[in-house]
């Protein structure tokens, strides 16, 4: 009674520690795993000594496993085929060349900085290989890095796991059997991925299979059912291949995700808890058995190590993996400084501790104290400085430019050629062909297609751009395609042309309600201004709102917007232009681009852009003059009210 006490007691210690450190991380904002480190350390025996995860003999062994299989499952299912194709090359290299580079360069550091010898360089630079999703997943989320950036990131996290971890098992039976043809380990390497892939993958048809087909079960029983096959898969890998499971429960989580699946959202939100609780476990038990004083007895030459990692060897790996992608210096250098090693390189490295120990080889506690030592720098400096680097660098996904509009018509023809004479990319979408001659007339993508269809926002690259406004004549279709929009790709903003707001009836249409903003103005006309702008009955003007003015400017806006004869249709500020939405709240030094309804004909007949060579000049009001020649962007910034 006494011996099973103490492991509850362990257990239920653990479990508040980590759910507090999330908890904790949660309200201050901070990479939870740096919370779930220093806890983890104070909890332990080098600290007050409340946690000694060696009771837990064996057992330790066993949660590390089942509960790696879950985070490497639950970063399958973030795997989206079809994103990931955007960047596929340079992915491929990641995992692949930059696996390479980053094995020979760990252990060349680790043999002539940590004075290490080679078979054991080797193996501390195998278990480092990889970047944890783990730390990578929460970080991006709290970062909100763009859309491409992220995708690599996540996509190198999870892909590059698998592959590291049973290069660290193929090394490390290498060095404990003393056979060093490499030929051999290679065919390890291959030969457990690919056993691995081949059980993932036709797991995860089974999984999909039970979701799509199994109706008699609730969805909760089903959530537990998936968690049942996930575990079995990868019981059955590692018995017919040792150190293969890894790799079979990022391929079911990645076929899976893929599938189309009913309820997936709710299959991740609950594989999203369990990876929670299996993370926050994991790195308060490996944490709380580490030896601070084995960290500090690795002496300057390992601390060297671990920056030739990250300020030489992670560099290099991302400028020759990127060469030749449309990546700009600023992405490459956010990529070559954020890799923060996580959960995989900890458990790893203190299962290896106990092989080594218990075959007798030197080098087994040393190897631990590195590998935790690189997770607590990459972790503290890289996690920490990431969100300051990513607003240093422009590269969040706020600051994503370009747009796509749905429906082309003349006055998004107008809006789409603000945006083109500005250098950013602009892609129409409709279904109706009348306008299409303008637009391509004015060297604008016009894609023939419905909104409705993912695959259509995918061609149109909604991923990469900033703005998603949907503005056919029918409003409530607008408000459906920028719901669509917000739920599967979550712009930066998201506008429609809508009457009025419809009325949310789940919670995840609530929750992409909240994303979704009146354009221009609340109950826009759309309609009538098409006909305003066809007969030439409008002004094109703007105003920058200065402070002596400011409350004065306000209201003459307001009173011509309320009296429906003045609709705001830009917003330019910090040299950014972006859609005006209803609920836009208006600072100093904004400049403010609308057309104001005159009922005098003929004064810009050619707004719409019928002509490729016409260009608008913007002026004061309440005249505003054609330009034969030059460009939208060369507009006056003064008005007269």
């Amino acid at each position: 009674m006494e011996a099973s006490f103490q492991i509850t007691l362990q257990m239920v210690f653990t479990v508040l520690a980590g759910i507090s450190a999330q908890v904790m991380a949660a309200y201050f904002k901070l990479p939870s795993i740096v919370l779930l480190l220093l806890l983890g350390i104070l909890l332990g025996a080098d600290g007050i000594g409340l946690l000694h995860p060696h009771v837990l003999g064996t057992g330790l062994e066993v949660i590390v496993s089942l509960a790696t299989a879950i985070i490497l499952f639950e970063g399958g299912l973030k795997l989206d085929i079809k994103e990931m194709g955007r960047v596929s090359v340079s992915l491929q290299l990641l995992v692949t060349l930059g696996t390479l580079i980053t094995l020979i360069g760990g252990s060349m550091a680790a043999h002539w900085l940590g004075e290490f010898p080679w078979n054991i360089a080797f193996l501390y630079a195998s278990i480092v290989v990889v970047t944890g999703p783990t730390v990578v997943g929460p970080l991006l989320k709290q970062i909100n890095v763009d859309r491409q950036v992220a995708t690599l990131l996540e996509g190198e996290g999870v892909l590059i796991d698998p592959v590291g971890a049973i290069l660290a098992y193929v090394v490390l039976d290498t060095i404990l059997n003393g056979d060093t043809d490499p030929t051999k380990a290679i065919m390890g390497l291959v030969l457990r991925l690919s056993v691995g892939a081949m059980i993932g993958g036709m797991g995860g048809y089974l999984m999909s299979l039970i979701l799509k087909k199994a109706n008699f079960l609730s969805f909760e029983l089903k959530n537990l059912v998936v968690l049942a096959v996930l575990w079995g898969l990868f019981t059955l890998a590692q018995t017919i291949r040792s150190e293969s499971g890894i790799m079979t429960t990022v391929a079911a989580g990645a076929v899976l995700a893929n599938a189309s699946v009913p309820e997936e959202r709710l299959l991740r939100s609950f594989k999203n808890q369990l990876t929670i609780l299996s993370v926050s476990v994991l790195f308060i038990l490996l944490a709380a058995d580490l030896s601070i004083a084995s960290v500090l007895a690795l002496g300057w030459g390992s601390l060297l190590t671990v920056f030739v990692l990250m300020f030489l060897v992670r560099p290099i790996n991302v400028l020759l993996c990127t060469l030749k992608s449309d990546l700009n210096w600023r992405q490459k250098l956010f990529l070559s400084w954020v890799a923060p090693r996580g959960i995989v390189s900890a458990s790893v490295a203190s299962l290896f501790a106990i092989s080594l120990t218990q075959r007798g080889v030197n080098g087994g506690d040393a190897i631990k104290a590195l590998v935790f030592l690189t997770i607590i720098m990459t972790v503290f400096c890289q996690g920490l400085t990431a969100g300051w680097l990513v607003k240093l660098l422009r590269i969040t996904s706020q600051d994503a430019t370009g747009a796509v509009v749905v429906g082309c018509n003349p006055l998004s023809l107008l809006i789409a050629r603000f945006f083109q004479e500005r250098g950013e990319n602009v892609v129409m979408i409709d279904t109706d062909s009348e306008y299409f001659a303008q637009a391509e007339a004015q060297n604008l993508r016009v894609i023939a297609s419905s909104a409705l269809d993912t695959e259509v926002l995918e061609e149109a690259g909604i991923a990469s751009l900033g703005t998603f406004l949907a503005m056919t004549n029918n409003g409530e279709v607008n408000f459906v395609l920028a719901q669509r929009a917000a739920e599967e790709f979550s712009p930066p903003q998201v506008l429609a042309v809508y009457p009025r707001k419809p009325q949310a009836s789940t919670n995840k249409a609530q929750t992409s309600n909240n994303r979704v903003n009146q354009a221009f103005v609340p109950d826009f006309p759309i309609k009538t201004w098409h006909e305003y702008l066809n007969s030439g009955q409008v002004k094109l003007g703007t105003t920058t709102l200065n402070a002596a003015e400011f409350d004065v400017q306000q209201k003459h806006i307001q009173e011509k917007i309320q009296a429906g004869v003045l609709v705001p249709l830009l917003l330019e500020r910090e040299e950014r232009l972006r859609v005006m939405s209803a609920n836009q709240s208006w600072l100093v030094g904004d400049r403010i681009i609308y057309l104001l309804y005159d009922s005098r004909p003929n004064l810009l007949k050619r707004l719409s852009g019928a002509s490729q060579s016409t260009a608008l000049a913007l002026e004061k009001l309440p005249e505003v003059e054609e330009v034969p020649a030059g460009k939208i962007s060369q507009i006056s910034t003064k008005s007269d009210w």
